[in-house]
């Protein structure tokens, strides 16, 4: 799905959100980490990593400002389906201006384009009972809501001191600085171009702080950062097209 963003400080631009792979970093806020026994997900624990943890989202994800997010109907076909958990993350989310392999860490932020608010939606189910690992829980369709505008690099907004907030149905259970990262931009950017090529277009979820919850149908869940603006979304059950 293709997502057009305003630009801010720019009049009636607006920027295609059409990425060909889409990165998200796991276990980037100590604070998060903290809370890793509550979540219980495989591959979760107190330990602080060494190197970035990061896995995939697949492009079907993208929803923009005001779209639905979709619990789906599969999860019905589960044993666990009336304990079912899917949970908001809200992030910083990076879109990538140049294609780079390789990339010190002094040169990495010259390789973005701009930053805007993220969701990383996860079925916590899944992603703790697949044998395949994450992919699932984090890829159903809608799960990655981004908006609602984008931050253009290069100004002189600093991205790694911005106030970060998530609101449930109006009640805020999300409040961070992305200060607090353990691993910052250039150092996430560098590390992941020596293992694959980051191209043009390419979206980076930087991950989440602590307080992250359960999701559901008729909630509305906001993600606000410093000087992007606030990504808003409404949860709903999946129903089938006559």
């Amino acid at each position: 799905m293709n997502i057009q963003l305003p630009i801010i400080g720019t009049a009636d631009k607006r920027y295609t959100i059409h990425p060909g792979k889409i990165i998200a970093i796991g276990l980037n806020y100590t604070s998060h980490i903290e809370e890793s026994e509550s979540i219980k997900v495989r591959g979760l624990n107190s330990d602080v990593p060494q190197t970035p943890v990061f896995f995939n989202k697949t492009p079907n994800v993208l929803i923009g400002p005001g779209a639905n997010i979709v619990i789906p109907l599969c999860l019905n076909d589960y044993p666990w389906h009336q304990e079912a958990r899917t949970d908001y993350e809200g992030e910083l989310v990076i879109i990538m201006g140049r294609t780079g392999k390789h990339i010190g860490e002094k040169d990495a932020l010259s390789h973005i384009y701009g930053y805007t608010c993220g969701n990383d939606v996860s079925q916590r189910n899944l992603q703790n009972s697949d044998r395949a690992g994450w992919f699932r829980g984090k890829s159903f369709d809608t799960f990655g809501p981004v908006g609602p505008c984008i931050l253009p690099a290069g100004t002189s907004v600093n991205p790694q001191s911005l106030n970060i907030e998530t609101r449930l149905n109006g009640k805020t259970v999300q409040s961070s600085n992305t200060s607090r990262m353990i691993f910052p931009i250039p150092r996430l950017i560098s590390y992941l171009s020596r293992q694959i090529t980051l191209n043009e277009g390419d979206l980076i979820f930087t991950g989440t702080p602590s307080g992250v919850g359960p999701l559901t149908p008729g909630d509305t869940v906001e993600v606000e950062i410093e000087h992007i603006g606030i990504l808003a979304n409404t949860v709903v059950t999946e129903t089938l097209l006559q």
